[in-house]
């Protein structure tokens, strides 16, 4: 009969997480072609990417014959083809938002830099995959596959140019310093442009053939911005620039180019008409960056994201390993086996490193799979409303104004107890993919920028914390596992396709969306539920942070500071940064929540009797970062509810409020306990006790300090559940030795 030692042995988690609970987890155990890309883009990131990386690749800025070999091993293993569709050369139909992730995450689980550079050729392209004209797509997805057997050619490389050079770099996307003017215009001619562009920043540029660049008219023959593709045969100038002296990413290339060229029209992206003699382009630049970072965010959050999990293994190794050799460590010891395992604050902070890059990872990619469903009805939706002749901001805001409407219907139909007739209007809703097109860009605006600020800006400091517990071991060249690299890397990581403050600003404008907040609450009793049939996952606390945050917003909505000054509004940055900051905190947890539910419900087949303990550790760590981000959330709710009241003094109107003693024990006389609702009293002298003054008044906030008390209450066994992963992760079997580089 085992005994309950032995139990409890078989509910620990067993092995490091292989692609079996990955493919679960993360939604691709049915796609062959992600499982196959995946397989391709790990051998080239632990072959001849650690390679380089354990050779010194990193220890130069300049784009070397080593590093240029990495384009061509991207090209074999189909990593530059898997942005193209099968008919341009690709291999995978459809949306690629996690196909891309996918593919980042492989190669930042060795090296950043080398993600960024494989990556970085597709942000060249996104411009024309998103917004270009039929025929501009058709070429230059083309020239940027990869050759197929028997063709003597080599794809062209593709960069993107939006900063503009110190120190504007990175000022205001919507400020452009790059400008373009007509050359010449015959008459029944194509007009020449003539552009002027120099880039700060530019990833790819040490080998890119063409650039698609943001510039702003410097004619009045051209109406506003727009963004033009640079080709390297051009007329001009196309001078890459001289390599940028980064501490980070040494295996991409980086580069601040200049440009003066000669373009026809015709390479405005997007295409133009001319109206009574102006070329008016048909996007302007910031509707096609829109369109690009509003997907390409999610992958850099993934970057920083899987250096987190990267860090697990290599610490453990380091941690068990610690004391072997001494004297006092012998074979078969508890001090030889666990080193500084043994020890209950090291272990907890490597639990807290793993659930943080869990909740990361599965922000990212619930993002990325949230995109591949958006994308097709985004784009049905673009044609619909081609097709019906609504055209320009206003028109199209009032048009989706109408399509939300019927969204919130619909949740709200959800809500409720329903008959028969509301049964029937819930599934015309649901089957009006206007309605599904507005949820899904409701959650779209948020996420997006949540992940990228989440991940790589709280993704950072936790990845400072991961190199410390190597101790000196980290911040050496030859650390396993790059680790020193990876926590210099993502601070670049943060900077990229907008710093922190961008990220905070598109949240803080999205998020006061009605729909949003409608999807908040489903989301809540969505957690509530998950709760009940999957306790130990910290979905009731989880829930409860999200209750306080919405009820922190509508007291700001309406709050002002002790100046009179209105709280939530757009130059209050100091206020709607942090509610932001608040709100992304809770993203990643809930996406973590769901995947380890999905493992749960979905894993006996392939876990088989490893099942439990692998999903009960799971579910510990949902638990951990469910209740750091709920003590997250509420430190700064109490901040924003709290802090912009004026402190009560000692003077005149203070007193006033206060009781004297003599009055307390008059009444306690008449009225047992009275003399305790006091909100302060003063001696007999008139002294009052030492401090700033009277305590603040609670008075039109009970109801936060109610739901504050109740989300305190809700984590009541974190710390049980950080103990019992702890366990797990010293238990744990990891391999002999790191599997790259191979």
């Amino acid at each position: 009969m085992p005994t309950a030692a032995t139990e409890t042995m078989k509910e620990l988690l067993r092995t490091l997480p292989g692609d079996d609970v990955r493919q679960i987890m993360w939604r691709f155990a049915e796609r062959y072609d992600l499982q196959m890309l995946v397989q391709s883009t790990r051998s080239v990131a632990r072959g001849p990417v650690a390679r380089l990386a354990a050779g010194g690749g990193w220890n130069d800025h300049g784009w070397s014959a080593e590093k240029n070999e990495l384009l061509a091993h991207y090209d074999a293993a189909g990593i530059t083809a898997a942005f193209m569709e099968p008919d341009q050369g690709g291999f995978i139909a459809g949306p690629k938002n996690l196909a891309l992730s996918l593919m980042a995450f492989e190669l930042a689980w060795v090296d950043g830099g080398a993600a960024t550079g494989a990556l970085a050729g597709f942000l060249g392209l996104s411009p024309i995959h998103e917004k270009g004209t039929p025929e501009q797509n058709a070429k230059y997805m083309a020239l940027a596959t990869p050759p197929k057997p028997g063709e003597d050619r080599k794809p062209w490389r593709a960069a993107f140019a939006l900063t503009e050079p110190i120190p504007y770099v990175g000022v205001d996307t919507g400020m452009l310093s790059g400008k373009v003017r007509v050359a010449r215009w015959k008459d029944g001619e194509e007009p020449v442009l003539h552009v002027e562009k120099r880039g700060r920043f530019i990833t790819n540029m040490g080998f890119a053939n063409f650039v698609t660049a943001a510039v702003d008219s410097g004619d009045p023959r051209i109406k506003g911005s727009c963004m033009v593709i640079l080709e390297e045969g051009d007329p001009g100038t196309f001078d890459r620039g001289t390599p940028t002296k980064k501490l980070v990413h040494q295996l991409s290339s980086t580069n601040d180019p200049i440009f003066s060229l000669d373009i026809p029209a015709s390479r405005i992206v997007g295409g133009y008409t001319v109206k009574d003699g102006v070329i008016v382009p048909n996007f302007d630049h910031s509707t096609v960056i829109e369109a690009v970072f509003k997907r390409t965010r999610v992958t850099v959050g993934i970057i920083t994201a899987a250096k987190l999990l990267s860090a697990v293994e290599p610490v453990i190794r380091y941690q068990r390993s610690r004391f072997r050799g001494a004297e006092q460590a012998t074979p078969g010891t508890v001090r030889y086996e666990l080193g500084i395992q043994q020890r209950e604050d090291a272990l907890h902070r490597l639990v807290e490193v793993w659930a943080t890059g869990e909740a990361a990872v599965s922000l990212g990619f619930g993002t990325a799979r949230l995109f591949d469903e958006l994308d097709p009805i985004e784009r049905k939706k673009d044609e619909l409303l081609k097709q019906q002749g609504i055209t320009g901001a206003r028109a199209e805001m009032k048009w989706m104004k109408m399509v939300e409407a019927r969204a919130l219907e619909l949740l709200e139909l959800e809500t409720h107890p329903r008959g028969a007739k509301e049964e029937k209007r819930i599934a015309e809703l649901r089957a009006d993919e206007t309605v599904r097109f507005a949820l899904l860009d409701a959650q779209a605006n948020v996420l997006c920028p949540a992940t990228k600020l989440w991940n790589t800006g709280h993704g950072a400091t936790v990845m400072r914390e991961a190199v410390s517990l190597m101790g000196g071991y980290g911040i050496t060249e030859d650390c396993p596992g790059f680790l020193g690299k990876k926590w210099m890397d993502a601070q670049l990581e943060a900077t990229y396709e907008g710093p922190e403050a961008v990220q905070r600003r598109q949240i803080s404008v999205t998020m006061t969306s009605p729909l949003f907040q409608a999807l908040m609450k489903s989301w809540i009793r969505e957690l509530r539920h998950v709760a009940a049939l999957h306790p130990g996952t910290g979905a009731c606390a989880l829930a409860s942070a999200y209750e306080l945050w919405l009820w922190t917003y509508r007291h700001l909505e309406g709050a002002t500071d002790a100046d009179g000054e209105k709280l939530l509004s757009s130059p209050r940055q100091g206020v709607s940064f942090k509610l932001a900051d608040a709100l992304a905190w809770l993203m990643g947890p809930r996406m973590q929540i769901h995947d380890t539910v999905r493992l749960a419900e979905e894993g006996g087949a392939v876990l088989g009797e490893a099942l439990p303990g692998t999903a009960r550790f799971f579910a510990d760590l949902c638990h951990v970062q469910a209740a750091r981000a709920a003590g997250e959330v509420a430190r700064i709710c109490a901040e924003l509810v709290h802090g912009y009241n004026r402190h009560p003094a000692w003077d005149e109107e203070g007193r006033r409020a206060c009781w004297s003693a003599t009055e307390a024990d008059a009444l306690e006389g008449l009225v047992s306990g009275l003399s305790g609702c006091a909100k302060e009293a003063l001696d007999v002298a008139d002294e009052h006790p030492d401090k700033e003054g009277p305590c603040a008044s609670c008075k039109g906030i009970t109801d936060f300090r109610t739901l504050r008390v109740k989300l305190d209450g809700c984590l009541t066994g974190a710390m049980l559940a950080k103990d019992r992963a702890a366990e797990a992760v010293s238990r744990v079997m990891i391999p002999e030795a790191l599997d790259y580089p191979q």
